[in-house]
C-alpha cells in the first residue's frame, strides 16, 4: 500500500535543496570534494558572529526559558520598531510586528493567513522559490512578473499591471534581489506602490538584505515610501549578522490598520498556535540591530563581502560567452551562457554536468522559477581566492563544451 502525499505539494521546489544537492552530498559520501555554491550560509565559509551577538546571547539565556509573548520578546520587539522607524516606517507600533523562525516562518504564517483558493499572487522572475512555494501551498496561483536582465534586473511595471486580475490580492518585492543582487531605486517602488495602490493590493516587501547593500547604494523601504498602502516588510539577522542558524526573523504590518485587520489577527491565530518563537535566538536583536559595524565592515574595500565580489567579477569577465550584472547587495549573481556557443541541453544539463566534472554546485535558473535563457546562481561566500579558482574552472568547464 502507498499513501499519497497532499495536492498541497505537487507543485512546490527547493532546488537550493534538491537533487542536485542530493547529488553532491553523494558525492562527498564517496570521497569527492565539492565546492558548494548552492546557498547562503555564511557561517560554513569561516565567517563569524558578532562579539555583541555572542554576549547578548551569553549573558542573558535566563531570560529565555519561559515562553514569551506570542509575537515576540518586549525588548527584541521594541528594538525592530526602532530600527523600522529609522527606515520611514512611521505609523508602526509594537502590535504591528511578530518575531518568527526565521522569515521563512513568517512568509508562511502570513502567506497561510493571506492566500485562499484561486488567489493569485504577482511574484517576481526570477524569484526566491520559498515564496513561490508557499503560494501554491495555500492552494493559490504565483504569477511571475519579468525582472529585465537588460535593465538593471528592474522589474517591468509593464508586464506587472498586465497580469493583474480580479484574483490578484498582492505583489511580491523582493529588494534587494535573490538570486540577482540588484537594488531597485526609488522611482522604481514608487511605481510598484502605484500600482498597488490602484488595484487594491497588499505589498510584500521582502528586504532581509536591506543592510548588505555595496557601492554606496541607498536602499528604501516600499513601505516607508508608500505609507498609505498596506504592506508587509520582512526582515531578519540571518545573513548580516551571520546567524542563519539562529532562525531570527520578523514582520511588520504597516498602511492603513483596517486594510489588514483580518490577516494580522489570522496571524496572530498561527503565532498562538505555535506558542512562541524561539526565545533564545530573540535575546540578540536588541544588541544586533545596535551593531551595524560589523555589517558595514564586509562591504567595503578590504571586506570579505567586497573582495569576493571582485573576485568573481573579475573571473566572469574573463569567460566568452558568459553575461551578468554585478550584484550591489546580498552575496549573490545570476549570470547566462550563450548557449549558441555551448552544447547544454538546458540549464539542469549544465549544473549537473559541472557538478560531475568540476565539482562545484551551483543552482540553475529554472530553481528560481527564471526559464526565459539559461543562468545560475553563484554564492560569493568563499574567500576570494577559492572564488577565482571556481571561476577558472568554470572558463575551462565551458572551453570543454563548445559547439
Amino acid at each position: 500500500m502507498t499513501i499519497s502525499r497532499s495536492n498541497r505539494i505537487s507543485q512546490i521546489h527547493s532546488d537550493i535543496r534538491g537533487p542536485l544537492y542530493v547529488e553532491a552530498l553523494r558525492m562527498q559520501a564517496a570521497g569527492e570534494r565539492v565546492l558548494k555554491l548552492n546557498t547562503g550560509n555564511p557561517a560554513s565559509f569561516g565567517f563569524t558572529l558578532p562579539e555583541s551577538v555572542r554576549t547578548a546571547l551569553t549573558e542573558h539565556v535566563d531570560e529565555a526559558v519561559p515562553y514569551c509573548d506570542v509575537r515576540g520578546m518586549e525588548e527584541a520587539r521594541a528594538a525592530i520598531l526602532r530600527y523600522h522607524r529609522s527606515r520611514g516606517l512611521r505609523d508602526i507600533t509594537m502590535e504591528d510586528i511578530f518575531i518568527c523562525n526565521g522569515v521563512s516562518e513568517a512568509v508562511t504564517m502570513l502567506m497561510t493567513a493571506l492566500v485562499g483558493d484561486g488567489d493569485e499572487i504577482l511574484v517576481p522572475a526570477p524569484c526566491y522559490s520559498l515564496w513561490s512555494n508557499n503560494v501554491f501551498i495555500g492552494g493559490g496561483v504565483p504569477v511571475f512578473y519579468r525582472c529585465d536582465p537588460e535593465n538593471q534586473w528592474n522589474p517591468d511595471i509593464a508586464d506587472m499591471e498586465k497580469k493583474i486580475t480580479p484574483r490578484t490580492k498582492a505583489v511580491l518585492v523582493i529588494n534587494p534581489n535573490n538570486p540577482t543582487g540588484a537594488v531597485y531605486s526609488r522611482e522604481v517602488l514608487l511605481s510598484i506602490g502605484a500600482l498597488a495602490r490602484k488595484h487594491g493590493l497588499v505589498l510584500l516587501a521582502d528586504e532581509i538584505y536591506d543592510r548588505l547593500v555595496m557601492d554606496g547604494l541607498l536602499m528604501e523601504s516600499l513601505a516607508a515610501l508608500v505609507p498609505d498602502v498596506p504592506c508587509v516588510t520582512f526582515n531578519g539577522l540571518s545573513k548580516s549578522h551571520i546567524i542563519c542558524g539562529f532562525r531570527c526573523g520578523w514582520m511588520v504590518f504597516s498602511g492603513p490598520a483596517r486594510a489588514l485587520a483580518e490577516i494580522k489577527d489570522g496571524v496572530m491565530q498561527l503565532a498562538a498556535m505555535r506558542l512562541c518563537g524561539n526565545a533564545l535566538t530573540q535575546l540578540v536583536i536588541p544588541a544586533a540591530l545596535a551593531d551595524s559595524a560589523s555589517t558595514e565592515a564586509m562591504l567595503l574595500p578590504g571586506g570579505r563581502l567586497y573582495e569576493q565580489r571582485g573576485a568573481t567579477v573579475a573571473g566572469l569577465s574573463r569567460i566568452p560567452g558568459v553575461g551578468f550584472l554585478p550584484n550591489r547587495a546580498c552575496f549573490y549573481i545570476f549570470p547566462g551562457i550563450d548557449t549558441r556557443m555551448y552544447d547544454f541541453e538546458s540549464d539542469q544539463d549544465f549544473a549537473l554536468r559541472f557538478l560531475h566534472e568540476k565539482k562545484i554546485l551551483v543552482i540553475p535558473g529554472r530553481g528560481f522559477d527564471w526559464h526565459e535563457d539559461l543562468r545560475f546562481r553563484i554564492v560569493m561566500l568563499p574567500e576570494p581566492e577559492v572564488l577565482s579558482r571556481a571561476m577558472a574552472d568554470l572558463g575551462d568547464f565551458l572551453d570543454g563544451h563548445r559547439r
